[in-house]
């Protein structure tokens, strides 16, 4: 087969590290959305005190690009963002009741505030609802993020 040529060097390389859509899709690596399991677990992950962006999900067909937005936007901003998928008729107790026809939606939990409520022991959280018809993708997300005063990379 021989080695590639200079023009197909220069193609992988700009493929791997361009942030905008090539038309190619991206070897983002590992999985970074978290599945949710337990409230215990969600709890965990904001105490961290990273931004935690919820995904709250029904099995459908339209699921399955969300994912795939999800699944970008979570490799992009790892480790200052964390994202979660929640499938809503698994976990009754933890969905939000709402109509069938307004799923999915997001939400954003950021800015935690320790102890500012009647007890110390309590943390109040900020949290964002994204707009139904918003561009859910890596670049609609940091806009939102910019928009809304919250932190998505480390402080320079």
């Amino acid at each position: 087969m021989g080695e590639p040529s200079l023009f197909d060097k220069m193609i992988s390389h700009l493929r791997a590290t361009s942030k905008y859509y090539t038309g190619y899709p991206k070897d983002l690596g590992p999985s970074r959305v978290i599945h949710f399991t337990s409230e215990r677990e969600f709890v965990q992950l904001l105490h961290e005190g990273h931004p935690v962006v919820v995904a709250f999900t029904l099995r459908c067909n339209l699921t399955k690009h969300l994912d795939g937005v999800l699944e970008e936007a979570a490799a992009e901003f790892y480790p200052h963002v964390k994202f979660m998928r929640v499938e809503c008729p698994k976990y009754p107790g933890f969905c939000i009741t709402r109509q069938r026809k307004e799923y999915p939606f997001i939400e954003i939990f950021h800015s935690p505030q320790q102890g500012r409520v009647a007890d110390a022991n309590i943390t109040k959280y900020s949290v964002k609802v994204l707009p139904f018809n918003y561009d859910t993708s890596a670049y609609g997300f940091r806009e939102f993020f910019k928009r809304h005063g919250i932190q998505s990379s480390s402080p320079q």
